[in-house]
């Protein structure tokens, strides 16, 4: 038995998370930097609640409301520049994945001015002034980031996706209402869901999985998966009750994300979005198929019951996932072996039962996207 476990956020959920519990931001302190992104937090009404608590409290904030998808390190650098003039003493992001992430990168500038640029990248705990405090506010229903470690950003300097990661970068708090994910247009719903899907598949398929995390992936599974059959079958979007259940299973994968890491579909899937602009849960889940067949040879125990929680065969979930992902990529032979040559010795691969390298993930890329581009000659 293997009971190692660490997730150190204070997640308070349902609805009217945030008005109800006023007095958690006041005990941060007296300012305040809210990150967001420019529509969903003000559609989705949560910036509205957490602007009316703030209030409530008599914290002082101001509003950057300046991240897109994907978020730019300068763009995480500028809000921290912003927080720390502001003398904020914590920061909110409300939003997807890419607001929070942001917040998250923001606390580190604000703490520690003296970081510059993409030398976030080489923050080390204990050598630096400790991040600000983090509050985190979800309004889509797959990256996890509330109760994730990890913060996905995007280099200036070549356009790659970076992350950074370790225990500083938990939020303090998540207000986690699925309210806030209602807004929530078709597709994105879809790919925030496949990328939940992925957080959990490639958890419950990392070797090292604890005992722990496996209870929690089995409960994202069986949250996540109907929903996701549904849609597929149907092609409409979830009444009230079943994005509870896609919201609070992207929560639950987003344990597993923290306590496993991601295999090979992620770091593949930064190339569609980097180069062809595929939203990232999509992107990620394209390879998804590939990591359940390799993974029904190396590890067919792990594989069948991913396959049973799902109440799926092999076949049909691929076929399931593949349609719902809907990405239209054509490379040729070079461009796939220069993304190959990213992935030599990467941390990802060693999360694959059995292993996985650079070589695999060529082949992989020529029979999904180069045979596809010599089909058309």
């Amino acid at each position: 038995m293997d009971f190692n476990f660490y997730m150190p956020v204070q997640v308070i959920s349902g609805e009217q998370a945030v008005s109800g519990h006023v007095q958690l931001l006041r005990g941060l302190g007296e300012k305040c930097l809210i990150i967001t992104g420019g529509r969903s937090a003000r559609a989705s009404g949560a910036l509205g609640d957490v602007t009316a608590a703030l209030e409530r409290a008599g914290v002082a904030y101001k509003v950057f409301d300046g991240v897109g998808a994907n978020p730019h390190v300068s763009v995480c650098e500028q809000a921290g520049r912003i927080a720390g003039a502001f003398s904020a003493d914590f920061l909110i992001g409300i939003g997807g994945g890419s607001p929070m992430d942001a917040a998250k990168a923001a606390a580190l500038y604000a703490a520690n001015p003296e970081l510059k640029g993409e030398q976030i990248f080489d923050y080390v705990p204990g050598g630096k002034t400790a991040p600000l405090p983090v509050v985190l506010v979800g309004t889509t229903a797959g990256t996890g980031s509330e109760v994730s470690a990890v913060a996905v950003l995007t280099k200036d300097s070549d356009g790659r996706k970076k992350s950074i990661s370790g225990p500083y970068c938990f939020a303090r708090i998540a207000f986690a209402d699925p309210r806030y994910t209602w807004t929530m247009p078709y597709e994105t719903t879809v790919s925030t869901a496949l990328d939940a899907l992925c957080h959990t598949v490639e958890g419950m398929l990392n070797p090292r999985i604890s005992d722990t995390a496996r209870m929690f992936g089995r409960r994202a599974l069986k949250l996540i998966g109907p929903a996701l059959t549904r849609m597929h079958r149907e092609q409409t979007l979830p009444d009230a009750s079943e994005r509870e259940r896609l919201y609070y299973g992207s929560l639950y994968a987003g344990v597993v994300l923290a306590a496993c890491g991601t295999a090979f579909p992620h770091p593949m899937g930064y190339v569609l979005t980097e180069d062809y602009g595929i939203p990232h849960g999509r992107a990620c889940a394209v390879f998804l198929p590939e990591l359940v067949r390799y993974a029904k040879k190396t590890a067919p125990k792990a594989a069948e019951e991913v396959l049973g929680l799902l109440d799926l065969p092999l076949k049909k979930f691929r076929i399931m996932v593949r349609e719902l992902a809907a990405v239209d990529v054509k490379m040729d032979p070079e461009t796939a072996m220069r993304y190959a040559a990213r992935w030599v010795g990467l941390k990802n691969f060693k999360n694959v039962p059995g292993g996985y390298d650079e070589r695999q993930a060529y082949g992989l890329l020529v029979r999904l996207f180069v045979r596809a581009q010599e089909d058309v000659r």
